[in-house]
This record gives structure tokens, C-alpha cells and sequence, in this order.
């Protein structure tokens, strides 16, 4: 009887639960969503009962859905959004507020203040990230200075903080353990990202008591065992641990240096395995942690295109061009090519390389013969360049030409646009047979920590590929249509 794992993937939206086997077989799953909770504007927060109750229902229906008993699950990996921040009390587990969401940017003028201060260099050297509200550190100084009497109660070592992933932990084990992984440690900026420990500088620079950090484990190894969890038996080890995107990365089995995955939700992110060496990008990627599975620490370069599928979901809402996002690829196949149409999808501002907050949607190339399918094939087309962008620029960080992106995401399922990532970034592109991958990659490395594979790479069969997309365009075209977009961005940015 093949053993069975329980995939926890807590995300920004819903939690979603998978009871997958060790061939990698989905065998039950379950999303659940919780409320977002908006009390100021450009302020995201959630509460983390809400987010508790969500897991355990989603937990529950997808036992119920693979039609097995609780007992027979062998190990729960968690994957979870990311910087996403909870202080709580250790004696009852109770949140002393809500948590700090990853998009909330409250805390702008701290980081100003970082700013001013002149510290971005050393926040960079140290933890690899750039000063910007999207990390945890700043978000916990901000509970810390906020929340009546937290700072005392923290220095005295009655509250705990943690990323999802270490609130996840804690309720699951009934309290009593507090740890988090590498990789969402590493998104923090806290911790060193070549000690991997919690840096004494950072602390003192954000004003965060030791007391409340959890310990930082592998990404695959037993770190508690289930206790008091409605529809779960006490005693289920707790094995694998990694952030949304890492566990994407080892989802996809990018295990040797220069592998890369992209996943296409509301923005794209791209994560890249550098090996042992920890790369610093002359582009503004971000240097991460990857995964630690054993001795064995892998590093990462991450870079985000801020909209991706964000762009389909305006051709929808915004336009009113298509009724539904799937519509977009029959559209854009009413016509050979975008006929010099261009779409810089840029309604958030452009990422990495560019970190252009300024920079501006543009339409540009239009003629009386233009209609929506070329628009709709030219906003196809601006995602894959932006992903194009972003892995040129880690092969250039990495000093070696990327030959393949393994590919996930909603988006993904998009054949026109999956070729058009091929041709556009001149490699092969491959796609798992399920899309799911954040989860798989919890799965996988829960399986690792729990011996039922010895490694990484034994872990593979887990994942397979469900088609291959070539290049087919001929490199004259692709460099005349990536010239056409570099000149299509300096407009975005305003420099026509």
C-alpha cells in the first residue's frame, strides 16, 4: 500500500489541501477561502484563526474526497504565502492582531527611514532582498511599535513570531514548536542568507527581540508531530516546510544549477537554482534561499514581472474584450501575428531588471487594421517578453545560457502563450502534467524528511512532464520582436 502524504498549501486567497501518493498521484483535494480584510487603504491583513479554520476544513474535504482514513497519512508538508506576518501569545496561541499581509505597505515609511539611514547596502549584503514593505522585518517593527504593550511583552518572551508557515506549525503540533524553514527565513530580512541564522545586526536595525523568532530548520526534516487537530490523529510527523515559490522550484525538480521555473498567476515569478553559491544579481533579482534538505543548501535567484495573468484578467474586466480568461488564447489565434501591435503590461509599475515604479500600460503600434485579437495576441506576447526579460537576466547573473523554463501557474495551460515563451525567450519550455506544483513541492520534500525517499532526485517521480514546447520561430524573428519590446518599454517609462 503506497504511503500517503498531506499537502498544506496556504495561500493569499484560500488554503488548499492535496492527499497525494508517493507515485504522484492526487488522490483528494480541497480549497477552502478565508476573508481579506482591508482597514485602511493600501492596508491587506488576515486573520489567523480564520486562516486555521480554512486549513483544517480544506483538510477535512480532501480526506473526504480521496476516501481515506486520516490514519494513513504518513507525513503533512506545508507550503504558505510568504512574508505574510503573525505575532501571537505563546502561552494560548491567540494573535495579539491580525496578520500583516505580503502586499500590505503599511510600513513605506520604515523603510524610508532604512533608506535614510543609508542601510540598503547592508540589508542587501546580509539577506539578499531590497528594503521594501513586502518583507516580514519591517512588518513585525511595526507590530512590535504598534500593538499596546508588544514590545514588553516580546522582550520578556511571551510572544512568538512567525511566518504562515511557523503559525501552521505551532497550531498543528498544539504549541509546542516554533520553528519556521530556510526558506521563508529567508524572506524575512532577518536572517543571514550565508550564515542561515538570525542576524544580530538586522535585529538591532529593525528592533526585533530575539526572544520572538522561531528556529530555523531544513526544509525537509521532522520539526513536530500533530496534536489536537480536528480530523487528524495525533502523531502525524511534520516533514517538509518551503515558501510558495521555493517548493515550486523543488515541485518542478529544478535540482541542478540553472534550472528555472516560472509561475504565472497574478504577476510571474521565476526562480532560478544557483547551486551552493549564493548569486548577486547586477539586475535587482533577489538572492534567496531555495531549499535545505539535509547538509545540502541550494540557493535561488527570484525576479517577479508584477502582472502576468493580472493582464488577461483587464482584458476581461477592464476592456470587456473576452467573457472569461481562457477565451484570450481562441482570440489571439484569430490572427497570425500581433501585425506590430505591442502591450507593455506595466499597471503596476515594471520589476526586475527595470524597478520602474513609474512606468505605465501601454498599448503601442496600433493602425486602422488593428483589432482586438491583435491586442489580445499582443498582451499574450508582453507576459512572455517580461519572462523573457527576467531569465536573460539571470543568465547573465549566473554567467551560463538557460536552456529550458519548467513552467506552472494558471496561465501555463495557455498553449499560444507557452509557445510564445519558447520563441520569445528562445528555449524550451516545459509543463507538468498537473499545475500544482507549490503543493507537489511540499509533498515531495515531506516525503524526503520522512525517508520515504533518501533524496531529492529520487523524489522526481513525482513529477512529470506533461508536454514540451520547442522553439519554432527562427532567431531573426525573435531578435527583431525583442528589439520591437525593448523600444516598447522605454515609451512605458517615458522616454519616447
Amino acid at each position: 500500500m503506497s504511503e500517503l502524504i498531506l499537502a498544506i498549501d496556504q495561500g493569499t486567497t484560500g488554503s488548499t489541501a492535496l492527499i497525494m501518493d508517493t507515485a504522484g498521484n492526487t488522490l483528494g483535494r480541497s480549497n477552502v477561502e478565508f476573508p481579506q480584510h482591508y482597514p485602511k487603504p493600501g492596508w491587506v491583513e488576515h486573520d489567523p484563526d480564520e486562516i486555521w479554520q480554512s486549513v483544517v476544513e480544506s483538510v477535512g474535504r480532501a480526506l473526504a474526497a480521496a476516501k481515506v482514513q486520516p490514519g494513513r497519512v504518513a507525513a503533512i508538508g506545508i507550503t504558505n504565502q510568504r512574508e505574510t506576518t503573525v505575532l501571537w501569545d505563546r502561552a494560548d496561541g491567540r494573535p495579539v492582531h491580525r496578520a500583516i499581509v505580503w502586499q500590505c505597505r503599511r510600513t513605506a515609511d520604515i523603510c524610508a527611514s532604512i533608506k535614510a539611514a543609508a542601510h540598503e547596502q547592508t540589508v542587501r549584503e546580509v539577506t539578499g532582498l531590497v528594503v521594501d514593505p513586502y518583507f516580514s522585518g519591517t512588518k513585525l517593527t511595526w507590530l512590535l511599535e504598534n500593538v499596546p504593550g508588544a514590545r514588553k511583552r516580546a522582550e520578556a518572551g511571551e510572544l512568538a513570531f512567525g511566518t504562515i508557515d511557523s503559525y501552521l506549525v505551532y497550531r498543528l503540533t498544539g504549541g509546542k514548536a516554533h520553528v519556521t524553514d530556510v526558506s521563508n527565513a529567508s524572506r524575512t530580512m532577518l536572517m543571514s542568507l550565508e550564515k542561515l541564522a538570525w542576524d544580530d545586526g538586522m535585529c538591532s536595525m529593525l528592533g526585533v527581540p530575539k526572544a520572538i523568532l522561531p528556529a530555523i530548520a531544513g526544509s525537509a526534516e521532522q520539526v513536530g508531530v500533530t496534536c489536537g487537530v480536528p480530523g487528524l490523529p495525533d502523531g502525524i510527523p511534520i516533514t517538509g516546510i518551503a515558501g510558495d515559490q521555493q517548493s515550486a522550484l523543488f515541485g518542478q525538480t529544478c535540482f541542478d544549477v540553472g534550472d528555472v521555473k516560472c509561475t504565472y498567476g497574478t504577476g510571474a515569478f521565476v526562480l532560478m537554482n544557483t547551486g551552493s553559491r549564493v548569486v548577486r544579481s547586477r539586475f535587482g533579482l533577489l538572492s534567496t534561499v531555495g531549499w535545505k534538505v539535509g547538509d545540502q543548501v541550494v540557493y535561488a535567484l527570484e525576479g517577479s514581472a508584477f502582472i502576468a495573468g493580472a493582464a488577461v484578467q483587464w482584458l476581461r474586466d477592464g476592456l470587456k474584450v473576452i467573457r472569461s480568461a481562457p477565451e484570450v488564447e481562441a482570440l489571439a489565434r484569430q490572427v497570425e501575428s500581433s501585425e506590430g501591435v505591442l502591450v507593455v503590461p506595466a499597471l503596476a509599475g515594471l520589476g526586475a531588471p527595470y524597478w520602474d515604479p513609474e512606468a505605465r500600460g501601454l498599448i503601442y503600434g496600433l493602425t486602422r487594421g488593428s483589432t482586438v485579437a491583435h491586442v489580445a495576441r499582443a498582451t499574450l506576447e508582453g507576459i512572455a517578453h517580461e519572462v523573457a526579460d527576467l531569465i536573460h537576466a539571470m543568465s547573465e547573473d549566473l554567467g551560463a545560457q538557460v536552456r529550458r523554463v519548467r513552467v506552472d501557474g494558471g496561465a501555463a495551460a495557455n498553449d499560444l502563450l507557452m509557445q510564445m515563451q519558447a520563441d520569445l525567450a528562445g528555449i524550451t519550455v516545459q509543463r507538468p502534467r498537473e499545475l500544482e506544483t507549490t503543493a507537489r513541492g511540499a509533498a515531495m520534500l515531506a516525503a524526503v524528511g520522512r525517508g520515504l525517499f533518501s533524496s531529492p532526485q529520487q523524489a522526481s517521480g513525482m513529477s512529470a512532464t506533461e508536454r514540451t514546447f520547442e522553439v519554432a520561430a527562427p532567431a531573426q524573428q525573435r531578435d527583431s520582436q525583442r528589439r520591437a519590446w525593448a523600444d516598447a518599454v522605454r515609451r512605458a517609462r517615458g522616454a519616447c
